[in-house]
């Protein structure tokens, strides 16, 4: 690997791992303002998603730049090709913080409330696997990427429970509908979130193993011919 090279990589870890950061930041501020029914810091949020964009932005012009001046192969290849997709994830997560934000300026603070249900426990696992999955980008962890991807079954399952609860909640008390359906949504994206903690994940995997395992059923006898 080339001097050039291994330094333009280096930044560009720098720089996803930054966004990530702020990423990271921002679910946990857009969960924080929807509990607290925190206008402001809902309102910062949304801000901050301004720089998210213009950020993700530059990393992909990079990574464009990177692919087009030193034309790497193998692994560097892999890490370029995972950063760029990382990249996009990431701005999508800063987004689905965003519509939590959105939800939380929405919320009356003296609408009837149909109680937290399972927002905090959701968004607990949520942030936990996004740390873990930037974790394993930055350690190249294959095992610890693994682990993220196989706790979004449970995320899975709260969105579930909490969708049955929302249901009860209203049939019980419908004067807390609005209440009750603003925690369904943001269940939503943080379910949502985690999958995408997940793609980024997977990433990780496809950068040190070169093993692609979104579609684990699929094998090359299946590919069209």
């Amino acid at each position: 690997m080339s001097v050039h090279l291994q330094r333009e990589i280096t930044n560009l870890k720098k720089s996803i791992l930054t966004l990530g950061a702020k990423v990271e930041e921002c679910v946990r501020e857009a969960v924080k303002s929807f509990l607290e029914r925190d206008r402001e810091l809902a309102e910062k949020v949304i801000v901050a998603d301004e720089e998210i964009d213009r950020t993700e932005v530059r990393i992909e012009e990079d990574c464009l730049k990177v692919l087009a001046l030193y034309q790497p192969v193998a692994v560097d290849l892999r890490f370029l090709v995972a950063v760029l997709k990382i990249n996009n994830d990431l701005e999508r997560i800063g987004d689905q913080a965003v519509n939590i934000a959105q939800r939380a300026i929405r919320m009356d603070a003296k609408s009837q409330r149909c109680g937290s249900l399972h927002i905090p426990v959701i968004a607990a696992k949520t942030q936990a696997m996004l740390k873990k999955s930037l974790d394993a980008l930055v350690n190249s962890d294959a095992v610890l990427a693994r682990e993220v991807c196989a706790a979004d079954d449970e995320v899975d399952d709260l969105n579930l429970q909490t969708l049955r609860e929302v249901r009860g909640c209203i049939m019980e008390k419908p004067e807390t509908v609005k209440d009750a359906l603003r925690h369904l949504e943001v269940s939503r994206q943080l379910e949502r979130t985690a999958d995408l903690a997940t793609n980024i994940a997977e990433d990780v995997i496809y950068m040190i193993e070169g093993e692609i395992i979104r579609h684990p059923t699929a094998t090359r006898d299946d590919r069209p011919k």
